[in-house]
C-alpha cells in the first residue's frame, strides 16, 4: 500500500507517540525555563516513574490471569497513572534535593550540574538494573485493545486512544497551570527574572522544587502511558529521553506549549519517515530534526522562554 493510503493511520500512530514525547520535553523544558540548565536525569524520572505504576498495576491485576473489563479497567489505569506520577515525583525531588541543591547553594558553574546530572542517571540506571533486572518487564493488559472506531478507514485503537487522551489532558492541565494559576504566575515570573521575583517576595527555592516534582509527575505519567504499549526495562528512559528533549528544543527549549507542539511533530515524522523509509530509521530521524533545528532555527518553532509563553 502507498504511503497516501496509510496517511490517517500512520498521523494516528504519530500523534499517539508525540503525546508521549510531549509528556516528558515539558519536564525538561519548565526546568530549563527556571533555572537555565538541562535536567538530563529528567529521563531516569521518567524509567522509574514507569516501573512505581507497573508493579501498582499488576499487584492489583485479578489472580486468574483475565482482562479486566468496565469500571475495573478504569480504575486500574487510573491507579497506574497516579502510582507513576508519584515515583516520578518523588524521583524529582530526590534528584533536586541531592544532585542540584548543594550545587546551586554553593554557586557552581553550569559544568557541575551536568556532571552531576550524568551521574545521577547512571546511578539510577544501574540501580534500576540490579533492582528490577536486566530484561523487558511486561505489563499485562488493563482492558480489551479493540478498534473503538475509525477516521478516514484508520484504525483509533482503545490504547491508542486512552494513551493520546490521557496525554493531552495532562499537557492541558500544565498549561492552564502555568498561566491561570497563583503558582503559575511564580514559575513563570522565576523564569523571567529570579532576582526580581525575589524582591517581590517570590519564594524562589519553593517554585523551583515544585517545578521539578511537577515536571516528575508528567514523566512518571507519561511512563507508565509508554510501559502499556512499549513494556518497561532499566534501560527504557535513554532513548525516548533524547526525543523528548529534541522535541523540546524543535518547539522552543523553555517554552511549555513549544515543549507540546515539538514532542506531536516529532511524533509526526518519526511515522511517515519510519513508513517512507525503514522502521529502523525513526531514531535516525529524531537526530536529524534536532541537528537541523540546531542549524537552521536554534531557539526552535516558537522560541519563547517559559516567563514570556503565557
Amino acid at each position: 500500500m502507498g504511503f497516501f493510503d496509510q496517511f490517517w493511520q500512520l498521523t494516528i500512530d504519530g500523534l499517539m507517540v508525540g503525546s508521549l514525547y510531549a509528556v516528558i520535553a515539558l519536564g525538561y523544558t519548565l526546568v530549563y525555563g527556571v533555572l537555565q540548565l538541562i535536567n538530563f536525569a529528567h529521563s531516569e524520572v521518567f524509567m522509574l516513574g514507569s516501573f512505581g505504576g507497573l508493579f501498582v498495576a499488576r499487584a492489583l491485576l485479578p489472580g486468574d490471569g483475565s482482562v479486566p473489563g468496565g469500571l475495573e479497567s478504569v480504575g486500574l489505569v487510573a491507579i497506574g497513572l497516579g502510582a507513576g506520577a508519584i515515583c516520578g515525583g518523588l524521583a524529582a525531588f530526590t534528584l533536586e534535593r541531592v544532585a542540584y541543591r548543594p550545587l546551586r547553594r554553593r554557586s557552581a558553574p553550569r559544568l557541575a550540574y551536568l556532571i552531576s546530572a550524568i551521574g545521577a542517571s547512571l546511578f539510577a540506571v544501574n540501580l534500576a538494573g540490579k533492582e528490577f533486572g536486566r530484561q523487558n518487564v511486561d505489563l499485562p493488559d488493563l482492558f480489551h485493545n479493540g478498534t473503538v472506531f475509525t477516521i478516514f478507514g484508520a484504525d483509533v485503537s482503545t490504547q491508542s486512544l486512552v494513551i493520546f487522551a490521557v496525554a493531552v489532558a495532562m499537557l492541558i492541565g500544565l498549561d492552564r497551570l502555568v498561566a491561570g494559576t497563583r503558582l503559575g504566575q511564580g514559575i513563570r515570573a522565576v523564569a523571567q527574572d529570579a532576582d526580581t521575583a525575589v524582591l517581590m517576595g517570590v519564594n524562589v527555592e519553593r517554585i523551583i522544587i515544585v517545578t521539578f516534582i511537577v515536571g516528575g509527575l508528567l514523566a512518571g505519567a507519561g511512563g507508565f502511558l509508554y510501559a502499556m504499549t512499549f513494556n518497561a526495562s532499566y534501560s527504557m528512559g535513554f532513548v525516548p529521553g533524547v526525543k523528548a528533549f529534541t522535541a523540546a528544543v524543535l518547539g522552543g527549549i523553555g517554552n511549555v506549549r513549544g515543549a507540546m507542539l515539538g514532542g506531536l511533530l516529532l511524533g509526526l515524522v518519526e511515522s511517515y519517515g519510519g513508513y517512507l523509509f525503514q522502521a529502523s530509521y525513526k531514531d535516525v530521524i529524531a537526530f536529524l530534526v534536532l541537528v537541523a533545528i540546531l542549524m537552521i532555527r536554534p531557539s526552535g518553532l516558537l522560541g519563547e522562554r517559559l516567563g514570556r509563553a503565557a
